[in-house]
């Protein structure tokens, strides 16, 4: 799986969880909590998500390295 197809399940991933944003005008390393003003349980939806379309578990520890766009695909590609 290309960077750019881990990007666009990533984004799928967090239009689910925050439908009235649009995913698409996130900056790289801008933070996905803040940015799309989710709480600590979407954001629990979000790394389950990672988890189910791409089959990458994401323990507690390393949720600050899914935190932001270009740190979840970094994060992706390494592990899938």
């Amino acid at each position: 799986m290309t960077n750019d197809e881990i990007r666009n399940v990533i984004l799928e991933c967090l239009e689910e969880i925050a439908p009235e944003v649009d995913a698409s005008t996130l900056g790289g390393d801008d933070s996905l909590r803040e940015e799309l003003d989710i709480d600590s349980m979407d954001f629990l939806n979000y790394v389950t998500a990672l988890h189910e379309k791409l089959g990458v578990s994401v323990p507690e520890a390393d949720y600050p390295k899914v935190d932001s766009l270009d740190g979840a695909v970094a994060y992706v590609a390494e592990r899938a």
